[in-house]
């Protein structure tokens, strides 16, 4: 009889212990920061910051005030993030049905909607209120505009139509006008040179992962290529035609008046190389009947593209 009162005992500590250790799991799981971190986009999200630097930094005369630098990017870093913790929020089933995208918190259910749907809206709101507060109301608008754009009009669009890439690449393009209306006060013909710039980039970028995540894509729902276009012709040929315009907005400084002065030397040896660099593969994704390898090989050189041409374009400026 004692025997079995022990053995009674001994079983009721253990589920008890793992009750504890599973509502402790279950704790740490509502508090986890990487999730929360990873909710955020923060490769997507540090882009828009940096893109909006350097918006900022290429005016001419530079702010003196740092106090402006610094609200800029803080603002934009809580509205990028909010925005990317929202779409997420949006597209939680998509994202559960596509292999690229179940790991994230909200298909792995490390997080609930509602948390996601308060984390970010919190986000966007302390970020708009950083911006207005800090740096001036045109930057702040832009950057709500980017948020409706981004939030109403591109993430259900996904599902309806390929002009969803277009829709998206507004809402990425806005941050370097961002940056540049803080520093300039209001929008001028630079700025929306900039815009232009950042628009065009993302369309042989984006449309590279559309090709080589298609199925993928198909599966979540999203018509972000061509239905019927099974060998990719009407999406490279787009992402062709974006390329040269992109070209077209990497030397317009050099033709069109402007409050800033024209680009010198090492802008326009860097602008020629990286233009040569990104249309050799947006040719070949066009021409080559195999469109999985020169996707894959768009997509790198993009990543590469962007930065360094901005950084030179911001280095050229202070020489």
């Amino acid at each position: 009889m004692s025997d079995r009162i022990n053995l009674y005992l001994v079983n009721l500590i253990k589920s008890i212990s793992a009750g504890q250790n599973s509502s402790s799991i279950d704790q740490e799981k509502s508090f986890d920061f990487s999730a929360y971190y990873e909710l955020t986009k923060p490769k997507l999200s540090l882009l828009s910051v940096f893109t909006a630097a350097l918006g900022f930094l290429v005016h001419d005369p530079l702010l003196p005030d740092l106090s402006i630098f610094v609200c800029l990017s803080l603002g934009t870093a809580f509205a990028a993030g909010g925005a990317a913790a929202l779409n997420q929020w949006m597209e939680r089933k998509e994202d559960s049905l596509m292999v690229r995208t179940s790991g994230r918190p909200l298909p792995a259910k490390l997080l609930s909607p509602q948390i996601a749907f308060c984390f970010g809206i919190a986000l966007s709101l302390i970020g708009l209120l950083i911006l207005g507060w800090g740096t001036n109301f045109w930057a702040m608008g832009f950057t709500f505009a980017t948020l409706v754009i981004y939030l109403l009009l591109y993430t259900p669009l996904k599902k309806r139509s390929v002009l969803a890439i277009e829709m998206g690449a507004v809402a990425g393009a806005l941050p370097p006008l961002i940056g540049w209306v803080a520093a300039a006060g209001s929008p001028s013909v630079f700025g929306w040179i900039l815009f232009g710039i950042l628009f065009t980039w993302q369309m042989p970028h984006f449309m590279a992962i559309a090709w080589n995540f298609r199925d993928d894509y198909s599966k979540g729902g999203f018509k972000l290529h061509h239905f019927g276009d099974e060998n990719g012709y009407l999406l490279s040929r787009k992402s062709l035609i974006y390329s040269f315009i992109l070209t077209a907005f990497v030397f317009s400084p050099f033709f069109i008046e402007s409050s800033q002065k024209v680009p010198g030397p090492l802008y326009l040896v860097f602008a020629s190389l990286l233009s040569v660099y990104l249309i050799m593969p947006a040719f070949s994704f066009f021409t080559n009947e195999n469109r999985d390898k020169s996707a894959r090989r768009l997509f790198f050189v993009t990543i590469i593209y962007l930065p360094l041409l901005l950084a030179t374009l911001v280095i050229d400026r202070y020489l």
